[in-house]
């Protein structure tokens, strides 16, 4: 389902501009969150922003997320449905393609860095060396992925203490 896909307005139960900044509820969930492969990587209130322009692999990796734990997952399918989304809902992380077609993840990146929302990059190709400079680093999940493949990119989006 896509993220507001009924024209574009935030359901009538969240209130337009208002954004929850329950910073204690945040921490909470990133420390709940596991980092040994085959464990629940997430717990029950871990709540995903995705943003993807193909609906086809927005629904896979909903269900691999939600093979992994995530409790709560929402499809954003343009940089302006994602903005609209973290003004109205917190969110303990995102997965952002980068190439949306006419548009691409790098500025949205951006603002999720200074809202402390940690993402991570999906794409079809298997580096960052074209991205820009500031976002190289950041973790990449290569299309096509798996169950396996998302556990492995979210060990590196939350690395445990001990790495």
């Amino acid at each position: 389902m896509w993220l507001f896909s009924y024209g574009g307005q935030p359901p009538s139960t969240v209130q337009a501009g208002y954004r929850r900044n329950d910073v204690c509820k945040k921490a909470e969930a990133l420390q709940c969150l596991r980092f040994t492969r085959g464990m629940e990587i997430m717990n029950a209130r871990t709540r995903v922003l995705v943003l993807e322009d193909s609906l086809i692999i927005a629904m896979e990796a909903e269900d691999i997320l939600r093979l992994v734990g995530a409790d709560t997952i929402d499809i954003a399918n343009s940089v302006d449905q994602a903005r609209d989304a973290i003004q109205v809902t917190d969110y303990d992380f995102a997965l952002l393609d980068v190439n949306l077609g006419e548009a691409m993840s790098f500025d949205f990146a951006r603002d999720l860095s200074l809202a402390n929302i940690p993402f991570g990059f999906v794409s079809g190709y298997s580096d960052t060396l074209d991205f820009p400079t500031d976002l190289q680093d950041v973790p990449l999940l290569v299309k096509p992925f798996d169950e396996n493949a998302m556990r492995d990119f979210l060990q590196k989006l939350f690395p445990s203490p001990a790495e």
